[in-house]
């Protein structure tokens, strides 16, 4: 079976946060579920946009929506652990862009690698209900940070 890779640039990240795994976070397997990672990498988003004074609604006057996500699953996380996701861009075109979300946490000393994500994003104008280009507040934001 081939696995899901995510190569992450040699830039620095965009964004960096730390979210704490929630009790509702955690699944039947008493571990971090799969489906409140996608959660998580939405918080994740939403925090850097709201860093930087926008929504996903409204960027000067864009949108965004969602294509498409990729996550490899790397280890387990647990309640109470803090998620440390660094964010980073990628694949930068007129409509559309990649995150990249690089998700770890410390435990007693040591990093551990516990996802990598990435999620396609497309510009949107939700008063005409079409695609639109790339703004330049958006392009401030995406801009690779030289380590």
């Amino acid at each position: 079976m081939a696995r899901v890779k995510i190569n992450f640039p040699e830039t620095a990240p965009l964004f960096y946060n730390k979210i704490p795994v929630r009790i509702t976070d955690i699944n039947y397997g008493n571990h971090l579920g799969n489906d409140a990672l996608l959660s998580i990498i939405h918080e994740a988003r939403m925090q850097m946009l709201h860093f930087y004074g926008y929504t996903e609604l409204d960027i000067d006057g864009i949108g965004l929506i969602m294509a498409d996500v990729m996550i490899a699953y790397k280890n387990e996380a647990f309640y109470g652990d803090v998620l440390e996701i660094s964010i980073y861009t990628d694949e930068v075109t007129e409509r559309s862009f990649d995150l990249l979300y690089k998700i770890n946490l410390l435990r007693e000393g040591r990093a551990i690698d516990i996802a990598h994500a990435k999620t396609g994003m497309i510009c949107f104008d939700y008063g005409n209900r079409k695609i639109s280009a790339v703004n330049k507040a958006l392009k401030q934001i995406l801009k690779p940070v030289e380590n």
